[in-house]
């Protein structure tokens, strides 16, 4: 009886992708799917198309302005704001501020790293 069980589970695991067991975040990130749900929640309010609420007349938004003003670099986390800024620990420079009382998580985190730098999945409609 035993000896089935080890046979049978032998035989699942061999039939069974391997990418069924990627640890969570190991899939390739997608602007729509992984990114923008982020940024639309943490950044766009300051950060975004509206002119009148726009903070540092940084808009992540839109690629070609936030890679401008040097929020990001595709490829390079050392020279993107954005991915310095989000791992601040200084009150003064993280974002978001506190005083907005939003926070990343670290998979939040770790997805925005993921992102710039991959830099092909950095959209050309999107930030």
């Amino acid at each position: 009886m035993m000896r089935n069980a080890v046979i049978g589970a032998a035989i699942f695991l061999s039939i069974v992708p391997a990418t069924t067991w990627a640890a969570p975040g190991d899939g390739e990130i997608e602007y729509n799917r992984d990114i923008r749900p982020i940024l639309t929640e943490n950044c766009f309010a300051c950060h975004g198309p509206d002119s009148a609420s726009r903070k540092a007349e940084l808009r992540l938004d839109q690629r070609d302005a936030a890679v401008k003003a040097g929020a990001l670099t595709p490829g390079d986390l050392n020279g993107s704001e954005l991915i310095q800024r989000i791992l601040s620990d200084d009150r003064d420079e993280v974002m978001p501020p506190p005083a907005t009382k939003k926070t990343l998580t670290a998979e939040q985190k770790q997805k925005l790293k993921r992102w710039v730098e991959s830099a092909r999945s950095i959209s050309p409609t999107g930030p």
